[in-house]
């Protein structure tokens, strides 16, 4: 597998979250994900 591919699976729970937001926003993004699943 290859790095970026490797990188781009470790980082799909952050589908969805901006760039720059912080960690509240980080919070209820994680927590609605949790809450679906």
């Amino acid at each position: 597998m290859s790095d970026d591919l490797a990188q781009q699976e470790a980082d799909e729970h952050l589908d969805g979250v901006s760039d720059g937001c912080g960690c509240t926003e980080m919070w209820e993004h994680m927590s609605e994900h949790r809450d679906e699943g």
